[in-house]
């Protein structure tokens, strides 16, 4: 048996005044532990996606991680209560001369329990083994950005249009859904990505975490199940409403897959757009969310939205909603953009023209050479 290398990682009086914290042994994280009078030392890399363990928080004798709250114990490294088969490795920790000493080697092996897969985790597209049949009837999302108070609801222009077209849809035999941002309960984006790319997730580190959190019927709905993707919104101040930013701020875990894995989660998908509001600023609403469904891979129809707006002067809402309410050619506007998103979609899915990777140079995110 090989004797035990040991590493000094620093005085013993000055580690012990913080109850968790990061050291490196060699090229290792570990992360170290004080309370009550008794060292631990285990790895500093979470079994989940690797997260620093020691940079996160104790819970008693538990290292919670700071990415996704994964819990190891703090001196033999298994998991939390009905877990401890999920283990990090553990070091051993001794004082000598006032020094701490952490074994340069671990003395247990990490073992990776097997997790139920989230049933957001496997994507399956429109004809693949397990997905919707290739011929299945076309499944048009409808997903409304409209605040609304639903004790004293009132008439929404942009969300009428929206209905418009997917009653359109569904005569002609598509399935249809209506998503109503204001309906669901999630939280807004946390900034996962902002602790470390591998920290954003998918499914969303708030998915995974919060069960309770409704963003998953969004997430479902655009990666999972729809083939088309209408998305209305009113304009607030020359911009999309709040909740369109809210979720588009939690979106950011698709586009990161493809940023991060070279993953393309949403293959073949067209979106359409409906924008209305009582001011101007229809373009440039328009040209920010074409960008951002863009970047998550989506295609769009010839022409690919419908708005109506009265313009700056016009602050008379009352008549804005009439008008929107007694207009034919509007209602038809919404029914034709659903017509050509289904034209599309099936012209994308009959050809197979999506890509499960794209070359990286000159999009987001892309690792480009270094040049000395």
């Amino acid at each position: 048996m090989s004797e035990t290398t040991w590493v000094d990682v620093g005085d013993a009086a000055e580690l012990s005044t913080r109850p968790l914290q990061e050291v490196i042994v060699g090229k290792r994280p570990i992360a170290l532990s004080f309370v009550d009078g008794r060292w631990g030392a285990i790895s500093g890399v979470c079994n989940h996606v690797g997260g620093p363990l020691g940079r996160g928080r104790l819970e008693g004798d538990l290292v919670v991680c700071p990415w996704h709250a994964w819990r190891f114990h703090r001196v033999e490294g298994h998991g939390e209560a009905g877990f401890e088969e999920d283990r990090v490795p553990r070091h051993e920790v001794r004082v000598e001369c006032g020094r701490v000493l952490v074994s340069a080697e671990p003395v247990t092996r990490r073992a990776k329990r097997p997790h139920a897969k989230h049933p957001l985790e496997v994507v399956l597209h429109r004809g693949d083994p397990g997905g919707p049949p290739a011929d299945a009837p076309w499944r048009v999302l409808g997903i409304s950005c409209t605040s609304m108070n639903p004790r004293n609801p009132r008439f929404s222009t942009s969300d009428h249009l929206l209905q418009a077209a997917l009653d359109h849809a569904h005569a002609d035999g598509a399935e249809t859904r209506l998503v109503r941002l204001s309906d669901l309960k999630f939280r807004s984006c946390e900034g996962y990505y902002s602790i470390h790319e591998r920290a954003c997730t998918w499914p969303c580190s708030i998915t995974q975490m919060d069960p309770t959190d409704q963003l998953d019927q969004v997430y479902e709905g655009i990666v999972q199940w729809a083939d088309v993707i209408l998305v209305a919104t009113p304009i607030r101040w020359g911009a999309a409403g709040s909740l369109f930013f809210r979720m588009a701020e939690r979106l950011n875990c698709v586009q990161n897959q493809v940023t991060l894995a070279d993953r393309v989660m949403m293959k073949n998908k067209v979106a359409g757009l409906i924008i209305t509001g009582g001011q101007d600023n229809i373009q440039a609403v328009a040209g920010h969310m074409l960008n951002f469904f863009g970047e998550l891979g989506c295609h769009f129809p010839q022409f690919p939205y419908v708005a109506h707006s009265r313009g700056w002067s016009a602050e008379d809402m009352e008549n804005n909603v009439n008008m929107v309410r007694a207009s034919e050619a509007l209602r038809e506007g919404a029914e034709s953009l659903v017509d050509r998103c289904l034209a599309l979609s099936e012209a994308l899915i009959g050809h197979q023209l999506g890509h499960d990777r794209v070359p990286r140079g000159g999009r987001k995110g892309s690792a480009l050479g270094r040049h000395g």
